[in-house]
C-alpha cells in the first residue's frame, strides 16, 4: 500500500522558530513519521549521543507557554507536565535512524527538503532585501543631486534678472 505524501506546506506550518533556530517539536514529529512522541522521546534517550545541542534541546516553561499560545496545533501541550523538546533540521534527519522505520526515513527527506527550500527562499528574500536598499540609496542621493541643479538653475535666473545692462563694445556707428 502507498504511504499518502505529506504536503510541504504542512509540514512548514510545523517548523517554528525558536532560539533563533527553525525547528520542530517533538509531538509534529512523532505524527509526521507515524509514531507516537512517547515512542520517539524513548528513542532520542536510548540513543542520546546522537542528539548534541545543536541536533535538539528541551523548550523552557516560557517557552513552552509560548509555543501554546502562538500554535493552535499544540494546545493539547498545555496539559502536558513534560517539556517538550525541538528538534533542528538535522536533529530531525537523525531521529529518522533511530526510529528506522521507512515512513520515518521517507518523511524525514522530506522535512529535509522543505528546510532546505526555506533557506534558499530566505537567502533569496535577503539578496532582494539588499537590491532594494542598494536602490533606495541611489535614489536618495538623486534627490539630493537633483535639488542641487535646480537650486543651480535658480541662482542663475535670480542673476540674469538683476543684471543691470552692459554697454557694448565695438564700433558705433
Amino acid at each position: 500500500m502507498k504511504e499518502v505524501i505529506v504536503p510541504n506546506e504542512i509540514i512548514m506550518s510545523k517548523i517554528l522558530f525558536i532560539r533563533n533556530q527553525k525547528v520542530m517539536i517533538d509531538k509534529d514529529l512523532a505524527e509526521l513519521f507515524g509514531v507516537t512522541t512517547k515512542r520517539l522521546n524513548e528513542q532520542v534517550k536510548r540513543n542520546s549521543v546522537r542528539f548534541p545541542e545543536n541536533f535538539m534541546f528541551q523548550l523552557t516553561q516560557f517557552e513552552k507557554e509560548q509555543v501554546v499560545a502562538n500554535c493552535d496545533h499544540l494546545r493539547k501541550l498545555k496539559f502536558s507536565s513534560a517539556l517538550p523538546y525541538a528538534f533542528t533540521e538535522h536533529g530531525t534527519m537523525m531521529l529518522a535512524n533511530v526510529i528506522n522505520s521507512e515512513k520515518a526515513v521517507e518523511t524525514s527527506i522530506r522535512i529535509i527538503e522543505v528546510f532546505v527550500k526555506m533557506r534558499d527562499f530566505m537567502s533569496e528574500n535577503t539578496l532582494i532585501k539588499l537590491e532594494l536598499e542598494q536602490i533606495r540609496k541611489k535614489l536618495v542621493n538623486h534627490d539630493k543631486n537633483i535639488e542641487l541643479v535646480f537650486s543651480y538653475l535658480d541662482e542663475l535666473i535670480e542673476k540674469r534678472e538683476h543684471k543691470t545692462e552692459r554697454t557694448k563694445i565695438g564700433y558705433k556707428n
